[in-house]
């Protein structure tokens, strides 16, 4: 479909202690819960990382951070919000909606465009954004970022390719869905409502059948746009007011007790295959006429002991007061027991094909290093580094200076980098981490401030991000216990040829996560090293994120074109 947009811009947010863009001279001004060393590995768009990693809680390891885009970026990515891009249920007679995108990274979003004025506030949308978009987790459709643009306000989420529950349930033309994948669903949506729940998310607006999705692999994921709170010209339930919980119709309140009532409408779609009000179903269940609740379509086939819990689960869930419905927790402990089938993929069961992208070739012929990372080939990988040595490191400010001052503790810095170096070359590469990140670490709640006159242990609360590995002259200021160093680039000693060693290291002892975070760091230090961005390639095809790779791989290959020309015009 030809759609593009750029990565995302900086985003502006509410928040304080914001993850600033990684430049060269502010490294050091990083908090340290926002860093890159950080568990979840970052979206990459060919830029250096200019967002916040949300951490991965749950599982959503491939899930980029959250980041504010720009109106243009999401109208390229939606050919300009064309109506063929819809994937509202409702079309276009939908309030807000829901359009199908892709960034220039070749990712496909889900972009929800609220009608004018929905939000009249943009610091409330931005900040319930940012809430939200804090939650990660492998039920979740999780929410990637926002756009709050003059009256323009969207929110942007991971693309769910295979549908909604409902049109699995209520408009399948194959197959309906088998008793056991129903567990499924009910099972992992139950799991990602105690997930949220444990994040402070108790309330999740108008939980329906079409508000669960399912991704690429044809698992069930609920949808992260439920979490936003009521905006000034929405309602809490668009639905029909027989399925809205009776306390919702008194007091226009939701809590979350009213998430569990609109998790047993859930359970009797699941059960019914149909859109039943609860009354009547109750009603059928106090008749104990369970038999005609369920969907025909199964054939029978559905155990009746797991559809008799079910039933009375529902029947809980229902119930008029809110005092008497189960919890949460209550909900997984019940349907957990009744998961079978554990080792047939969602896909199978759904009689759908598994979606998958092969991703393309190489742009441009590669280096003897890019013909390595794009195999993978870690052994060819670690003779090219051991030959390279450090020289990529000259020019970038990184080599050994004359220090004016030496500490006994900067001089076991330089003998842990020789002994790493040492360990590398042997092929010890536990040892080898080990060494290095002696080079990198300083010791949680203090850092050494080193002036050409006298030396200083300041204390800090926080612990300090591992970005330092030499240090000398300083300027410090403190106030309010809050130490603020301002590290000037005469002293600083980083070396970007560490940080790619250590995560080739880390790649060998398969810690995929720990080597992206490396190899980051090593963009970070010096921005158009192509090293830096072959070993990102490497890491994020050993997670598997393959197009991602690709990218990486394309970008250093256009950087060594780049430097290889400049290389020719200077001699």
């Amino acid at each position: 479909m030809g759609l593009c947009a750029s990565a995302p811009k900086s985003r502006t947010t509410p928040e304080k202690n914001q993850f600033q863009n990684h430049q060269k001279s502010n490294l050091f001004s990083y908090n340290h819960a926002n860093s890159p060393s950080s568990n979840s590995p970052q979206k990459f768009s060919g830029q250096v990382p200019s967002q916040t990693t949300i951490g991965a809680a749950g599982g959503g390891g491939a899930t980029p951070s959250f980041s504010e885009f720009s109106f243009a970026d999401l109208k390229t990515a939606t050919n300009n919000f064309s109506t063929d891009l819809i994937v509202s249920e409702s079309g276009e007679k939908a309030p807000n909606l829901v359009y199908k995108g892709r960034l220039k990274n070749r990712r496909w979003i889900a972009v929800k465009k609220f009608s004018k004025l929905a939000w009249p506030d943009p610091k409330q949308f931005a900040e319930e954004a940012w809430g939200v978009g804090k939650l990660r987790h492998k039920r979740l459709a999780n929410l990637i970022g926002y756009c709050c643009d003059g009256e323009e306000r969207l929110l942007v989420a991971e693309y769910m390719p295979n549908d909604t529950l409902a049109k699995h349930l209520f408009h399948w033309e194959n197959q309906t869905i088998e008793w056991a994948m129903r567990i499924r669903v009910a099972q992992y949506i139950s799991d990602a409502l105690n997930y949220c729940s444990t994040e402070g998310r108790e309330v999740y607006h108008d939980l329906n059948a079409y508000r669960v999705l399912f991704d690429e692999e044809g698992d069930p994921r609920l949808s992260c746009f439920g979490f936003m709170r009521n905006s000034r010209d929405g309602k809490s339930y668009s639905t029909n007011l027989a399925y809205t919980p009776p306390e919702y119709l008194k007091h226009g309140r939701v809590t979350p007790e009213s998430v569990v009532y609109s998790f047993g409408t859930v359970l009797l779609d699941l059960l019914s295959g149909k859109h039943i009000p609860p009354s009547h179903a109750l009603d059928m269940i106090r008749g104990k006429n369970i038999i005609l609740l369920m969907d025909s379509h199964l054939e029978g086939n559905f155990s009746t002991d797991e559809a008799t819990i079910v039933v009375d689960l529902a029947s809980k869930c229902l119930q008029y007061e809110p005092k008497d419905r189960p919890t949460i927790k209550d909900l997984v402990a019940t349907l957990g027991p009744l998961q079978n089938k554990c080792d047939v993929p969602s896909h199978v069961m759904l009689g759908i094909s598994k979606q998958e992208e092969a991703p393309s070739t190489p742009q441009r012929p590669l280096s003897p290093l890019g013909e390595a990372c794009s195999r993978k080939d870690l052994t060819a990988i670690h003779q090219i580094l051991v030959m390279t040595h450090y020289r990529d490191d000259e020019g970038t400010g990184t080599n050994e200076l004359s220090f004016q001052e030496w500490t006994q503790q900067m001089r076991d810095m330089l003998e842990a980098r020789k002994r790493g170096d040492q360990a590398f070359r042997e092929k010890e590469f536990k040892a080898a981490i080990d060494f290095y990140s002696q080079v990198y670490l300083i010791k949680s709640g203090q850092a050494w401030i080193i002036r050409p006159d006298q030396t200083y242990l300041i204390k800090s609360g926080q612990v300090w991000p591992d970005l330092i590995i030499y240090l000398t002259r300083v300027t410090y200021t403190i106030s309010l216990k809050i130490v603020y160093a301002q590290f000037i680039d005469v002293g600083t000693m980083i070396s970007p040829t560490v940080y790619a060693r250590r995560s080739l290291c880390y790649l060998l002892c398969d810690q995929p996560d720990a080597a992206l975070r490396d190899a980051m760091q090593a963009q970070i230090v010096y921005a158009d090293w192509p090293t830096a961005f072959y070993m990102q390639s490497v890491a994020l095809g050993k997670l598997d994120m393959h197009q991602d790779a690709l990218d990486m791989l394309n970008e250093a290959s256009g950087l060594e074109e780049k430097r290889q020309k400049g290389e020719r015009r200077g001699s």
